[in-house]
């Protein structure tokens, strides 16, 4: 691959890349593998001059008592291999991490277009018409869990807009149901091991109170990168077996632990036409730049084993969003 090829849907381009995944199969929890390498990621001098300036301001912002981001411990994406089994050519991925933290992501996503020395933006440099992989760690210093979330008593997609307290240039925008990144003080076990499920299953509990005995049947799905704010993000389908909107929305009214992340929620009805007319008649500017196509991928898997693992059932969901941008283009001849 030698371009950040751009997600489309609803007759939309995103700014999110899929790098794997394409919603007819999930991979299995043991076919993800996440190896942890306890290295600090290096930062070019010039780079690093710049995290100095934000750790400065942010201190200053703090002791002035004004609002200010406050630094935590995150990994760097080393590596992100994908290969298949022999056999079944089921996909195997390896995510390979090192230290990091908050400022070292804020670093490069707020000065992604801040022209260096050598007269080139960061993106220029190791984004624009680059493979993905070839950028050094420092680049993706955040990594994303973002899960669509169904409830299994109703059938209802949960679509979450992010607060306008959250910090970070998602704020006030419609994103996954969940989303949770990957930060070393939580994620990060005793032996040094580190799970995606498990943090789509925090992503859940703290964001929507969703417990750890509720029946909930969670598949990852792929992984796509955020092209807009330098982002890894892993996308999960996570069907609440036993739970419906109303459940939620009771649990919700009793407390939730990061309740101030969402300033509303939206349940639509989990088929394909009801979900692709939600993403189509938000605006544009709205969204998230993933969350769209993770939503789509979770309309495919439903799709799929809808059909009893029929692969086949993506073009399902494919012929439903034509027939939707194809009402688009007949609003435009009318007008």
């Amino acid at each position: 691959m030698t371009s950040w090829d751009r997600f489309t849907v609803a007759g939309r381009q995103t700014d999110c890349h899929v790098f794997e995944g394409d919603g007819t199969r999930p991979i299995a929890e043991a076919n993800m593998r996440v190896k942890y390498v306890p290295e600090r990621v290096g930062l070019p001098e010039e780079i690093a001059e710049w995290r100095r300036e934000i750790e400065a301001e942010e201190a200053r912002k703090e002791a002035a008592g004004e609002p200010h981001r406050w630094n935590n411990p995150r990994f760097a994406v080393r590596r992100l291999v994908v290969t298949r089994t022999h056999t079944a050519e089921e996909p195997v991925v390896t995510l390979t991490l090192c230290d990091a933290d908050y400022f070292d992501f804020l670093t490069t996503s707020i000065n992604l277009d801040r022209t260096q020395r050598n007269g080139l933006t960061l993106r220029q440099r190791y984004m624009d018409g680059k493979d993905p992989l070839d950028a050094p760690d420092f680049m993706y210093c955040s990594f994303g869990v973002n899960v669509a979330v169904e409830t299994g008593r109703d059938g209802k997609m949960l679509f979450s807009h992010r607060s306008a307290r959250v910090v970070g240039p998602n704020k006030s925008k419609w994103n996954s149901s969940a989303n949770e990144g990957l930060a070393r003080n939580h994620d990060l076990s005793a032996d040094g091991r580190v799970s995606l499920h498990a943090v789509a299953r925090r992503a859940l509990r703290e964001e929507l109170a969703v417990l750890d005995s509720d029946d909930v049947d969670l598949e990852l799905l792929g992984f796509g990168f955020d092209l807009r704010n330098n982002q890894w993000a892993a996308f999960f389908r996570a069907v609440l077996t036993d739970l419906s909107e109303n459940d939620l929305r009771t649990r919700w009214s009793r407390g939730v632990e990061d309740k101030w992340e969402h300033d509303d929620h939206a349940f639509v009805p989990a088929d394909p036409e009801s979900v692709l007319r939600f993403v189509r008649d938000q605006p544009e500017d709205a969204w998230t730049p993933c969350a769209p196509a993770l939503f789509y991928l979770a309309l495919v898997r439903g799709a799929v084993r809808a059909r009893g693992g029929d692969a086949d059932a993506r073009y399902d969901v494919e012929a439903i969003e034509q027939r939707i941008v194809g009402e688009l283009d007949d609003d435009e001849d009318v007008a």
